[in-house]
């Protein structure tokens, strides 16, 4: 009897999963430090070429850790958003491709209505791209290598 196309239900889908998960949070963990590094390295140097960073409403400057912070934080949800897909999507990869650029997309808004000078908005527009090629590739292709 050929029983290759029998499938056990649930439970055999579920034996690999926390073990997927848990190797995707680790993939997770490194692209957010690596993503947080190349953002803040990105913002000082745009300090180093002049770029003030300081947002008209309330007039306060941006430090540097701020970047750090930040990037951190949304890359952490990135992460969450990529376990699950991974745990509840049939195409867990093709589905964080497109919802990670959608959302870097709706990202870049803010520093356009911010009423920065032209360095300013340009730096944070371009900030806002450095932790997107970080996390969304690696993110993407760890995805892959768990559902394959």
């Amino acid at each position: 009897m050929n029983d290759t196309g029998v499938d056990a239900g649930p439970a055999a889908n579920q034996t690999g999963h926390p073990r997927r998960l848990r190797g995707l949070a680790g993939i997770g963990f490194i692209a957010t430090l690596a993503a947080m590094a190349a953002t803040t390295l990105a913002a000082a140097l745009a300090q180093a070429f002049g770029v003030d960073f300081e947002v008209p409403d309330g007039g306060e400057t941006i430090p540097l850790a701020g970047f750090a912070v930040v990037t951190g934080f949304f890359s952490v949800v990135g992460v969450v958003i990529a376990a699950a897909l991974l745990r509840w999507s049939a195409r867990p990869a093709e589905r964080f491709v497109w919802t990670a650029v959608s959302l870097t997309a709706i990202s870049l808004v803010p520093p356009l209505l911010s009423g920065a000078n032209t360095a300013t908005t340009t730096a944070l527009l371009a900030l806002h791209l450095v932790p997107a090629t970080v996390m969304i590739p690696t993110l993407a292709r760890g995805l892959r290598t768990r559902t394959a």
